[in-house]
Formats: structure tokens, sequence, C-alpha cells
């Protein structure tokens, strides 16, 4: 009778992994709980390379939102606020200004509207929606318009800046979990 329950969860536990690499800021097992965490774990694989995103809109955005919800935590985060180093938080400021700058998101612009239109212009790509995706990227937050940053999804560069505040991140939080477990 057990093994029978025990069998469902394993079954599923490809899927829950496979949603873990989407969005890792979304789905909390990649992060063991934390969305911020599975962000900065994930994130020297998503964004290492920006220019291995080209021609993958739905992937690049979300990609930016894994740095997004980084950087906003790392600033605003009572958990990780007083916690991370200044030079990490540089860092990933610095790489989120510039993938910003490549994909048109306005400097200024608050985290979760950007946060949030991209996952939903990501979703509306997944769905087939190429309309659905430039009228989610469209406002004050990207003032090039939706056709226009979808189009610089598309093409990412290499962001020598993005790549660095990855591995920050990721470095980052190894220190704080290495700080917890060495308690």
């Amino acid at each position: 009778m057990h093994r029978r329950r025990l069998a469902v969860p394993l079954l599923l536990l490809p899927l829950l992994l496979g949603a873990c690499e989407a969005d890792p800021a979304a789905n909390h097992l990649g992060g063991f709980g934390d969305p911020v965490r599975g962000a900065a774990l994930n994130a020297p694989r998503l964004l290492g390379d920006t220019s291995a995103l080209a021609g993958r809109p739905a992937q690049a955005a979300l990609a930016a939102v894994q740095l997004e919800v980084i950087a906003d935590a790392f600033r605003t985060n009572p958990r990780y606020m007083h916690e991370v180093s200044g030079t990490a938080r540089a860092t990933v400021e610095t790489g989120r200004a510039e993938l910003r700058r490549a994909i048109g998101i306005a400097p200024d612009a608050p985290p979760d509207q950007v946060i949030g239109s991209l996952r939903d212009a990501a979703a509306a790509l997944d769905g087939g929606s190429i309309a659905r995706a430039e009228a989610a990227l469209t406002g004050p937050a990207f003032p090039a318009g939706g056709a226009a940053t979808l189009a610089r999804l598309g093409r990412l560069p290499f962001l020598p800046r993005v790549s660095e505040a990855a591995g920050a991140a990721r470095a980052e939080i190894a220190r704080l979990d290495g700080r917890v477990r060495g308690s």
C-alpha cells in the first residue's frame, strides 16, 4: 500500500524538476522552498551566456525574470538585504542594468511590473500568441514597445556583466548556505 502512494509522487518528480528549469524563481522546489535561492542557483546556467538564448525569446524573458528577482531580493528582501555582501549586490545590480538596456526596459521600471510582464510574455509565446506577448511588453516599463522588446529578447548578445552577476548571485547564495550550515 505504501509503495503505491510513493510511486505516484516519484513519477511526478521529473515534471516538477522540469518546471523548476522553466522559471526557478516561480517554482520553489529548485530553491528548496525559496524562489530567490532557486533563481540564484540556476542563474549561471540561464544567464552565463545570454547569446545562447538567441531565437528563444520566451526563455530569454524567463532568464531576465531570474535576474530581476535576485536583484530585487538582494536590495529589498529582509532575508537577504542585510546578509548579502555589498560587492555581490553591486555586481547583480550592474548585471541587471546591462540586461535592461539590452532588452529595452526602462532603468527605473518597478521590478514587480517587469517580472509580471516578462512572465506574461513568456506564457503568451509558449501558448503561440505573439500578439499577447507584444501586448505584455508595452507600457512605461518597455519604452520601445512590445514588438521591439520581443525582437530584442530574441537576439540577446553575450552580456558580460550579466554573466558576472549570475556567478556572483550563485556564489553569494552558496556562501550564505555555508554560513547557515556552519552555525
